[in-house]
């Protein structure tokens, strides 16, 4: 098992919108079989993150490419990188 931690700097003020946004994200994601682990917020920071996992490499490259053409994700893909000041991603293998 692969997970990715995902750290994004959200848009000062944005973080209630952002939420809700993420909120409606879990529906697609989940129809893609992709496995959120948590989320959390680092207020002070503007910071949300969270961590999702894979089988592999090779899972992961399949599930975001069907997540990524999926038409829900492309009508709304505007609007989910409206609220992104930063976005960090990293790959993380558990030991």
């Amino acid at each position: 098992m692969i997970s990715q931690l995902r750290i994004y700097t959200i848009n000062k003020g944005q973080m209630d919108s952002w939420l809700k946004t993420f909120d409606g994200l879990k529906p697609i994601l989940a129809r893609h079989g992709i496995q959120v682990n948590g989320a959390w917020t680092d207020a002070e920071n503007e910071r949300f993150i969270w961590v999702r996992s894979f089988e592999d490499e090779a899972d992961l490259a399949r599930k975001e490419e069907a997540f990524y053409s999926d038409p829900d994700w492309l009508a709304g893909v505007d609007h989910v990188r409206s609220h992104l000041a930063k976005r960090d991603v990293t790959v993380i293998n558990p030991i």
